[in-house]
């Protein structure tokens, strides 16, 4: 069993921190919500954007909570460690609690503006296949061992991230796919984490909401090769960022790309994916990989590295490939029969964008129409760069995404600021009625990017979350177009 508790005496020692009270109080959880503290548990304080957890120490010690961990000293009855800063501590001491999982566990950490939650699940998909016990953090969901949890944050906080560690481990768990958010480094969410494998895949722009300007936003994702025990660095250096990093690194380390230790050649086009060859230090080898996209067989590089770094069988990775389980709302094919092809991605930087309709451009024998909006209450700056992405489809859609709290029709003003408008384009701000719009626009030979939302289940606006899910929404619509087509109706022609 990973769990194992600790005096709080233990702790004051280990961390360290100032020990106000009786040492020999053992505690056995850790949380950050007071809401959640229970008989066992230590409620540590932490200070976010809106609230202050030191405001909660009593609601925490009415809950049960045995002990409190702070930055600064509060009446309570309970004892207290008293610590610089609970932010960069909530992990380190919740990984001793839990008793240190990632010690045990191969933890493969992945960061990056785009891939992240495609390369997690390729690592999983390969693990599994070579026999191993797998568990998945991130974007989608966590899942290990039968058990499913939907995701709140990419990376959870850190009492949550550890004890998830730990319950892997309870479960037999081998190995850990977990995606590392650049909040997430910067708040120090998987501090006390110890990682087999940290992967970079590359760095766009995203997020300068959060971090201000790219240089913090790099800033933060270096941090996993600066500040953590790493076993293996994978690194993708055909990214201009990657390259820069590999360059400085000083530890073991695997690179991914052209010119590096792992690398796609020859890829070739088949039906139901693509065929290539891949290099690695143990050897080359070829496979029939059920995947397209350029960028997808980056992302598969990388999962193929960080499997090795890890120690995982080379046989079993050759092995599994052709058997490779693809992502939900990652470039999720929906509908590909022989009049139009319909792909849900999750693209929603720039670059992604980018990479999306050159991707579908590959895949058509007519045009690509791309369907585009941009999330409310997030990174204004890039939305005009979406915009000019967005530009090089044949037909683009631009409509609401998750508009929050803003107004839709002032989101999709900022990407049109940026719009090519030479470029043909429908606006409609209703989603559904752009998927419509799109779809029936589409001529056969044409591909549809239905792009932004990926998997998500729910459209977010205001406080509301109004179930929506694209996939769906575009799986019903080419329903009604064919049955239209049967009937013997025309599709109506959209203005433009």
């Amino acid at each position: 069993m990973a769990r194992r508790g600790s005096s709080l005496g233990d702790l004051a020692a280990m961390l360290p921190a100032r020990l106000i009270g009786d040492g020999d109080v053992v505690v056995s959880e850790v949380t950050h919500d007071s809401r959640r503290a229970a008989q066992g548990s230590i409620y540590v304080a932490l200070t976010g954007q809106q609230h202050d957890g030191h405001d909660f120490v009593d609601d925490a010690v009415g809950n049960g909570a045995v002990a409190v961990c702070v930055s600064h000293a509060v009446e309570t009855n309970v004892p207290s460690l008293l610590v610089e800063d609970t932010r960069t501590t909530v992990g380190p001491l919740s990984s001793i609690v839990y008793g240190n999982p990632s010690a045990t566990l191969d933890v493969i950490g992945v960061t990056g503006t785009n891939g992240k939650t495609t390369v997690t699940h390729f690592i999983e998909s390969i693990a599994n296949s070579a026999g191993l016990t797998t568990g998945l953090i991130g974007t989608i969901h966590t899942r290990y061992a039968g058990t499913s949890l939907e995701a709140t944050l990419t990376t959870p906080e850190g009492t949550d991230f550890q004890r998830l560690l730990a319950d892997m481990w309870d479960s037999g768990v081998d190995l850990v796919a977990a995606e590392v958010s650049s909040h997430a480094l910067e708040l120090a969410r998987v501090k006390g984490t110890r990682f087999a494998v940290a992967a970079f895949t590359n760095l766009s722009q995203d997020h300068l909401d959060f971090h201000g300007d790219m240089a913090a936003y790099r800033s933060a994702k270096a941090r996993l090769f600066s500040e953590y025990e790493v076993g293996t660095a994978v690194i993708n250096i055909d990214d201009e960022v990657g390259s820069e990093l590999a360059a400085g690194y000083r530890g073991q380390i695997l690179t991914v790309g052209v010119g590096g230790d792992i690398s796609v050649q020859d890829a070739r086009p088949e039906r139901g994916g693509t065929r290539v060859h891949i290099e690695t230090p143990s050897g080359g080898f070829g496979a029939s990989v059920p995947i397209v996209g350029d960028f997808n067989l980056s992302n598969l590089a990388m999962a193929v590295a960080c499997c090795l770094g890890a120690g995982v069988d080379f046989e079993a990775i050759t092995e599994s490939l052709p058997v490779l389980e693809g992502v939900p709302g990652r470039f999720e094919v929906v509908s590909g029969d022989d009049e139009i092809v319909v792909v849900v991605d999750f693209a929603h930087t720039p670059e992604a964008v980018a990479r999306a309709i050159e991707t579908g451009r590959d895949m058509s024998r007519g045009r690509v129409i791309a369907l585009l909006g941009a999330g409310g209450d997030r990174d204004r700056a890039k939305r005009p760069a979406m915009g000019e992405a967005l530009s090089t489809a044949d037909l683009a859609v631009v409509t609401s995404d998750n508009p929050r709290t803003e107004d839709p029709e002032a989101i999709v003003a900022a990407i049109l600021s940026g719009f090519d408008p030479g470029r043909d384009r429908i606006v409609e701000i209703d989603r559904r009625l752009a998927i419509a719009a799109a779809i029936e626009a589409a001529d056969d030979g044409d591909v549809v990017l239905v792009l932004g939302r990926g998997h998500e289940p729910n459209q977010t606006v205001g406080s509301e979350k109004i179930p929506f899910d694209d996939r769906q929404v575009a799986v019903e619509t080419l329903t009604a177009r064919r049955k239209s087509a049967e009937s013997g109706f025309e599709s109506g022609s959209i203005s433009q």
